[in-house]
Order: structure tokens, then C-alpha cells, then sequence
């Protein structure tokens, strides 16, 4: 497979978790922290960092909005819920587990 259509499919399946998680508003960032170690708050210091790699001008705000389809005030308000005291304890002992982003750890 050539450089190209690698990049395009990455960028395809990325394009897709994004939408999937878009459409899941019911579940929990801190949830998808504990189980998989990365969140839709990863993707878009993901995308961040990307963008920087390139040259490319985005900024928090447009890589949090790109992800989550909505402004983070927007979905912190409509659909954030509060992490439990367990959701919490979780998320701190599995961070060892969580995902390396370049320029933000």
C-alpha cells in the first residue's frame, strides 16, 4: 500500500471514531479514560499535535470542537456528568495506562 491511500484511510478511520463518538454523547469520557487509556479530550491533543507538526494553525478550542462536534463548554453542560469518587480513584490508578500525547504529558 502506497503512502497515500494509507493516509487516507487513516484519516477515514479516524473520521470515524470521531463520528462514532459524536453520536455516543452518553458515554463517559472518564470511562473510555479507565477501560481504553485515551478520550475524546486524547483525540483532539492528537489532532493538536498533528496540526503543530505540520505547521498547521488550530487551536484547543478547534481541535476540542472538531472531536466532539460541539464547543467542550457545549458538552460539558449537556452532556458531562459528574465522575464518581470510584470512576475517579480508577482514573488515578490507571494512569500509568493513559495515552503519551507529544507536548502534553
Amino acid at each position: 500500500m502506497d503512502d497515500q491511500t494509507r493516509t487516507e484511510l487513516e484519516a477515514a478511520a479516524f473520521r470515524g471514531l470521531v463520528g462514532h463518538l459524536q453520536k455516543r454523547k452518553d458515554v463517559q469520557n472518564i470511562d473510555i479514560m479507565n477501560l481504553a487509556g485515551f478520550c475524546r479530550n486524547c483525540l483532539s491533543k492528537w489532532l493538536l499535535a498533528a496540526a503543530a507538526e505540520k505547521g498547521v494553525e488550530l487551536s484547543k478550542d478547534e481541535a476540542l470542537e472538531q472531536v466532539y462536534g460541539m464547543t467542550y463548554a457545549e458538552w460539558k453542560e449537556n452532556h458531562q456528568t459528574p465522575a464518581s469518587d470510584e470512576q475517579m480513584k480508577l482514573f488515578e490508578d490507571t494512569k500509568p495506562l493513559h495515552a503519551e500525547i507529544s507536548g502534553h504529558n
